[in-house]
């Protein structure tokens, strides 16, 4: 509902407090703002094209779309301007007083504690885009005009916590589309100069699929900046490394280098063209709960939407377009998501991504090291959700191992190295990277110089339990069953697992058994502690320690299974508990022996106050003694 009335509104809290940082932190590149602008520009004229398939009145007289750029020098003031679908009342409302994407709280966070070093990366990042203007521009004014309405809206702010929407007067507004004009801080009117702008047009946003012209004074001719023709459409070998990149920042609403570019036509049975980057940074939506995708679809050359599920979701994390001529322009968004072309689009566009990574890491593994840094948590969804690709997956997969130090190795590298009489791949999964590769069930794997795969991503629970094998070597983990180590010989002069159990150490596993029958389903010697006491691991069926925890927490399963005591018989605790006679002293030892394992998995003991009190009594025990 709309009045004649001006309009003084407050923005939304967290629009204020980024238009204060914006206005008053340091960049050291402003030039963002532009690329924004002229990015909303051309959107407004996407939408417009899709909008006219069903109503081919909104073109009007006016059907071909155009952005324009008006500088003023002597005024101090940048226009830019499109014939686009424009905005009524409550859109102008909606998308210049709030912000409803999600980061906007983590780029504020950001910006907050930013040097002014990245000011740039993080506004293309978080994509804050019209807000950008409040970087140059003292004041900015908004008018617009909706395609097919008769009524035109003027906004205006300073950035400092309200605006104003007012009507605009029909003579002075457009008669279709959006209008903004920046009126430039002191320190900013080098923007209303021609070179300035041709130079950032030309370097940002060439290639946006929509004409861009440049008046330079008022009074003075249009020069053409660019000719919206569609970077996909135009052969490889005429595309520049710099020409692909301004197209990927376009796109994909980030500031950073693509770091790898996929660029082909399919032809046959179904033809398009698909022009996709992975990023060189994460973006800033990459771990959203809805893990929609960012591939814009085209037919023809318009804009159809950017919800086409054209990847699947652990690859979200890249950006880029398809274009066919096979699909009808009035396509509905129902029909998108039940066509069989899209299904077939999206297995051959899913299929080349994946081809062409795996090219990159056999070609470049330094590039392949940093997408896999980035978006290796994401890849490896794929493990769990796409067995159709599985092997594929595991070829591009990359892990930490306890032989590799900070290098990232790949399966085929692990397999390589298997040591004599090793028919597994073993790993160990937890949720703290620097925890789990000091885990007491690594002490037998590691004098024996057996590599331990060391997963430390939520995901790597539920890929690890669902994956039989790579190569005939099936999965295991290394807090699950018995090690059944004794066919691998040790390294030289690594210390020895547990020895022959003698009578003693048996009595001793029999008692501690049944002190903890009620916290623990088995206690027995084990041949994978070389160093410590004691340790954790789950039965042979069911799931892991790690993935079991993650179960519980999720409510998957309705109470944990009681895990198994391994005790190391050679360590000089338990062969000194094991000579006692005193049941109250070996009681609480057992518990404190269980409350030590507990603890080197990462978990808290069952009984704090317990624990405190066994503990007390044992040192007092042992003063008294001393």
């Amino acid at each position: 509902m709309t009045t004649a009335a001006a309009e003084h509104r407050s923005f939304e809290a967290d629009v204020s407090r980024l238009l204060h940082m914006m206005v008053h932190s340091v960049y050291s590149d402003r030039d963002v703002f532009l690329r924004e602008l002229i990015s909303n520009a051309a959107d407004a004229c996407e939408k417009l094209r899709y909008e006219a398939i069903g109503k081919p009145d909104l073109l009007g007289d006016e059907s071909k779309l155009a952005i324009t750029i008006s500088a003023d020098p002597d005024a101090g003031k940048l226009t830019i301007a499109d014939n686009g679908i424009g905005m009524s009342h409550d859109e102008m409302i909606e998308a210049l007083g709030t912000i409803a994407r999600s980061g906007t709280r983590s780029f504020m966070e950001r910006v907050a504690t930013a040097d002014g070093k990245d000011g740039a990366q993080l506004i293309g990042q978080f994509g804050v885009g019209f807000y950008s203007a409040f970087m140059v521009a003292e004041k900015v004014e908004v008018v617009s005009r909706r395609a097919g309405n008769t009524e035109a809206w003027t906004w205006s702010s300073d950035g400092k916590g309200e605006f104003t929407v007012a009507p605009a007067a029909l003579g002075e507004a457009p008669t279709r589309g959006t209008r903004v004009t920046l009126h430039l801080m002191e320190d900013a009117k080098t923007y209303a100069e021609r070179w300035t702008l041709e130079r950032i047009v030309k370097e940002q946003s060439g290639h946006v699929p929509v004409p861009i012209s440049l008046i330079t004074e008022p009074g003075a001719d249009a020069v053409a900046l660019s000719d919206g023709a569609a970077l996909w459409t135009k052969p490889k070998s005429e595309i520049t490394k710099n020409e692909y990149a301004d197209f990927y920042r376009g796109v994909a609403g980030q500031y950073d280098e693509p770091a790898a570019t996929i660029h082909f036509r399919a032809e046959g049975l179904h033809e398009y063209t698909a022009l996709t980057f992975v990023p060189g940074a994460r973006p800033f939506d990459l771990f959203d709960a809805d893990r929609k995708g960012r591939i814009k679809l085209y037919v023809k050359r318009i804009f159809i939407t950017g919800e086409a599920e054209l990847l699947p979701r652990y690859l979200r994390f890249v950006r880029g377009i398809v274009d066919t001529a096979d699909l009808p322009l009035n396509v509905s968004r129902e029909m998108i998501q039940d066509s069989l072309l899209l299904g077939a689009i999206k297995k051959g566009v899913t299929n080349r991504v994946i081809a062409e990574l795996a090219k990159l890491a056999e070609q470049d593994p330094d590039t392949f090291r940093v997408i896999w840094e980035n978006f290796g948590v994401v890849i490896k969804e794929g493990l769990y959700e796409d067995s159709a690709r599985r092997e594929q997956l595991l070829g591009l997969a990359r892990f930490r191992t306890t032989a590799s130090g900070e290098t990232w190795r790949s399966l085929k590298d692990y397999v390589g190295a298997l040591k004599g009489n090793q028919t597994a791949i073993y790993y160990i999964a937890g949720d703290d990277a620097s925890r789990i590769a000091t885990s007491p069930q690594l002490e037998g794997f590691r004098a024996r110089g057996i590599e331990v795969l060391l997963l430390s991503d939520p995901i790597d629970s539920f890929w690890a339990s669902a994956v039989p094998d790579f190569e005939g070597k099936p999965f295991k983990s290394v807090t699950q069953g018995s090690a059944d180590l004794g066919l691998i010989p040790l390294l030289e002069g690594a210390a020895p697992p547990s020895a022959e159990t003698s009578e003693k150490i048996t009595a001793l596993l029999a008692s501690i058994k049944e002190i903890l029958a009620d916290e623990v389903a088995d206690v027995r010697s084990s041949d994978r502690l070389t160093e410590s006491a004691v340790c954790l691991v789950a039965s042979d069926i069911g799931p892991d320690r790690q993935f079991e925890r993650l179960l519980s927490a999720a409510g998957r399963v309705e109470s944990a299974a009681k895990p198994i005591l391994e005790v190391n018989q050679r360590h000089a605790m338990v062969s000194a508990l094991a000579s006692t006679e005193d049941h109250a002293l070996r009681s609480d030892v057992a518990h404190l022996l269980l409350d030590t394992a507990h603890i080197l998995d990462g978990e808290r003991p069952a009984e704090a106050n317990a624990f405190a009190e066994r503990l007390s009594r044992l040192v007092t025990r042992s003063l008294g003694n001393g």
